[in-house]
Formats: structure tokens, sequence, C-alpha cells
């Protein structure tokens, strides 16, 4: 399998397994890891994932060879990768990025969507694409919502490298850590979300994302609208009393 899943607990553990690639992303692993995420979204004991890659890279971006396909199978290629993307931003899970060596263009894209990110010290990241003669066209969709505007066309447009300390201070990675640790603290980051309810992990993740596409007004009348309605909930007002009579 060019994509595995294992688990501990409640943490799901999605790995991208093609090492003597760096991970690159052709149809075939971007199928297995539709199926894949498709399986954990219905799995309400999950509740965070965590994304890598094997091999010490996490990804070098879609295999160029199917670039050079039929016009029409590279146009499919890349809905798969798009079908991907919303897999992974509707997925009821939060889905951490634990990043090491190269995550350059799709494998960048793959950072920026994700819901958070750790990086080890050695991590790479970048758009070089522009270097090869095609733009970096679907990963700056995302690094662009990630990083400042300049910030992602300077990615995209002259293709230069990043290292991880410059993607914690653009906003690309939430923390960057010795590579010996990066395992350790990729864990301990899910497993402070893994406290919580199902509920209300999923519940968070979707307000906070529909909410992103709002005027500010119209996102606190949703904001008012959501907290009303899970407030009601039976796990939320339990909670709640257990805080109160200091349970």
């Amino acid at each position: 399998m060019n994509v595995t899943f294992d688990r501990d607990g409640s943490i799901g553990y999605v790995t991208l397994n093609r090492p003597e690639k760096r991970n690159a992303l052709n149809s075939e692993m971007l199928a297995q890891l539709n199926k894949i995420l498709s399986d954990v979204s219905k799995d309400e004991s999950i509740k965070v994932v965590i994304l890598r890659g094997s091999g010490g890279n996490f990804c070098s971006g879609h295999d160029l060879s199917e670039l050079l396909k039929d016009p029409m199978e590279v146009k499919r290629h890349f809905e798969l990768c798009g079908a991907v993307m919303h897999s992974i931003r509707g997925l009821p899970q939060p889905v951490i990025a634990e990043v090491e060596g190269y995550a350059v263009a799709g494998g960048c894209q793959l950072v920026a969507v994700c819901d958070l990110a750790v990086a080890s010290e050695d991590a790479k990241f970048g758009l070089p694409g522009i270097k090869l003669g095609v733009f970096c066209f679907t990963p700056v969709v995302f690094v662009s919502r990630n990083v400042s505007v300049k910030r992602a066309f300077e990615l995209a447009i002259t293709g230069e490298m990043i290292d991880a300390k410059t993607a914690l201070d653009w906003g690309l990675v939430n923390r960057v850590v010795p590579k010996d640790r990066l395992e350790k603290s990729t864990k301990e980051l899910a497993e402070k979300i893994a406290r919580f309810s199902f509920e209300s992990i999923s519940s968070g993740k979707r307000f906070f994302y529909n909410q992103l596409e709002m005027n500010e007004f119209n996102a606190l009348a949703y904001g008012i609208n959501t907290i009303s309605l899970h407030s009601a909930s039976k796990s939320a007002r339990e909670k709640i009393r257990s805080f109160l009579e200091k349970r």
C-alpha cells in the first residue's frame, strides 16, 4: 500500500508510503488516501488524525510522470487531489501534519490544508513548480490562505525553498521541534485535542472553517445560533454542570 493507516487509542495515523519517491503523489496513492479518509470520517472513536510521510520526508509533491499524460488524465489526477483536499478539510477530526524533510509543491499544499502542523528543524517547504515550467497553480491556493499574499506569491514565483523556522514565522506551521522529538511532540498536540468529546471537536472544526467565509457580523450571528444549539446537548450540559459543581 502506498498509504497506510494505524491507530493508537483515539489518534489515527495516516502515512504516505512511497519513500523511494519521497512520497510523491500519484493517482493510485491519492485514491488510497481518499478512501482511508472516508473510512476515518465515519469512525467517531478516532478524534484526531496525524498525517505523515515515511522514509524521512513528508511529501515531495506530485509524481511528475502524472503531468506527462494526456491532458484529460492530468485533469483527472488533479481532480482526485482536489477530492483529497475536500476530504481533509471536511473530515470531522482535526488533521495534524507531522512534517520532516521535504514538503514541496503538492506536499506543501497538504501541510497548508491540514488544520495544524508540527515540523522538525530539518523540514523544507516550497512551491518550486515554476522551475519546471509549471507554476504551482493548485498548491498556492491553500498556501496563500495560510501565509500572507506576498509571502505566498514569493514562494510560487521564485520557486525558492524556506526552512522550518521561516515556515513558522510565516504561519505555515504551528511549531518547530528537534527531529528526534517530532513524533512525540505531534502526538502530545494530538492528545491535547483528543481529551475532548467528538461532538465538540467536530462541530468546532466545521464552524471554524464555515465562519471564515463570512463577514464578521454574519459569522457572529452564525456563532450565536451554533452555540445555542450545542449548549442544549446532553453531553455539553453534563460537562457544564460538573464544572459548576466542581466534580
